[in-house]
């Protein structure tokens, strides 16, 4: 999954962290609902404006992350 284009980093928004799609909602949000045990169909009946290519480009960011070969994606 290529997430460069779903995950943005914008400085003023939410401190410099990792987002979906420019929106408010932050790659450890989602990280965290799953790690607590939600589903991807809980997360997005939760959260509407999200898609499951939303969520799958959360897991893959937090892959390379964790693989440290992160591409740092372009601002939208």
């Amino acid at each position: 999954m290529d997430y460069r284009k779903i995950i943005t980093i914008e400085p003023g928004k939410r401190s410099g962290q990792p987002c979906i799609r420019g929106m408010r909602i932050t790659v450890g949000d989602v990280l965290e609902y799953l790690a607590g045990g939600m589903t991807i169909p809980e997360i997005l009946e939760d959260f509407p404006e999200l898609n499951q290519d939303d969520v799958l480009a959360c897991l893959a960011y937090a892959a390379d992350r964790e693989k440290g070969t992160m591409v740092i994606p372009s601002a939208a």
